[in-house]
């Protein structure tokens, strides 16, 4: 340190200005570089992170005060009336879906298949939903064809 002043003392008072200039300029450089860009930078991106958050949250708001809405005025309209076994039976000749196993419990209807294809199943639980009839849990995977799915179990019941 001591070598470094006496190099700065051995200077003209020209050069001692433009070392002391140089230095503030260097120390405020190092300042916006490290420190005050990168933390405007990172403000700027978590703004923008959280306005698209708070979009999200009115998007999923409105959509589930639709649903809702939606729920009462079907809910309300489609009332499944008859016999479970039956209409699921007719459901799935309509749709050529061979089920393997049914077991009635209560008011629900536990279904098992071995491999149906997947679009057919998907147009088959929409006729379902259609009538009336809930779909309470469902477990369903893929089979060993491409396209098809295996249903492990799946619950319907009456609304």
């Amino acid at each position: 340190m001591n070598a470094l002043l006496e190099r700065y003392k051995a200077l003209t008072e020209r050069e001692q200005k433009l070392v002391i200039l140089s230095g503030v300029f260097i120390v405020i450089a190092l300042f916006y570089f490290a420190i005050w860009s990168p933390l405007n930078n990172a403000l700027a991106q978590q703004q923008k992170l959280l306005d698209n958050q708070q979009s999200l949250l009115v998007w999923v708001k409105d959509s589930a005060a639709r649903a809702q809405q939606l729920r009462r005025v079907s809910g309300s309209e489609k009332n499944f009336s008859g016999s479970l076994p039956q209409a699921v039976n007719r459901t799935t000749a309509k749709h050529d879906i061979a089920i393997s196993r049914m077991q009635p419990q209560n008011d629900e209807l536990q279904i098992w298949v071995d491999q149906a294809p997947f679009n057919d199943v998907l147009e088959w639980l929409k006729s379902m939903e259609n009538m009336g009839v809930v779909i309470l849990q469902a477990d369903i995977t893929t089979a060993d064809a491409e396209g098809f799915i295996k249903i492990r179990r799946l619950r319907l019941g009456k609304a």
